[in-house]
């Protein structure tokens, strides 16, 4: 309280149930982080991370947000291994914009079991942000 006023954590909730796939992924981070933009977020791990800086969007500003995250367990299944080795396969068919050796290494290291599916870099992207606190639910 300062100034008689009350300051609250904003919370913002993700709709896991509406995440079936990548693309739905970032319609529900559009729907919940863009709402107020006259823009939406591309599908780019790089644009997640940038927004969730707080430079726009809901977390402009950087200041602290609680963020829930419905049904958590289904949006892993549905970014969890086959969506990643899509993802990644579908770079592969762009060697002119992407380091193929690399997306060969995370491939591999995905089908052996030690790589990170799409929703383990989420996670590791949303933990890099200390004014976020990240609530499974």
């Amino acid at each position: 309280m300062r100034d008689g006023t009350v300051t609250t954590t904003p919370i913002l909730t993700i709709v896991g149930s509406a995440i079936h796939d990548i693309p739905s992924f970032y319609a529900e981070i559009n729907r919940l982080f863009m709402a107020n933009e006259d823009w939406k977020l591309g599908e780019s791990l790089d644009a997640l991370d940038d927004m969730l800086r707080g430079g726009y969007g809901a977390v402009r500003g950087g200041g602290p947000v609680i963020l829930v995250w419905q049904d958590i367990d289904r949006a892993r299944s549905h970014l969890g291994f086959a969506a990643t080795c899509a993802f990644l396969e579908a770079k592969l068919q762009r060697p002119d914009r992407y380091d193929v050796a690399r997306i060969d290494r995370q491939l591999a290291d995905l089908k052996s079991g030690t790589g990170q599916t799409y929703f383990d870099i989420i996670l590791d992207i949303i933990a890099g942000h200390s004014n976020i606190d990240l609530v499974a639910a």
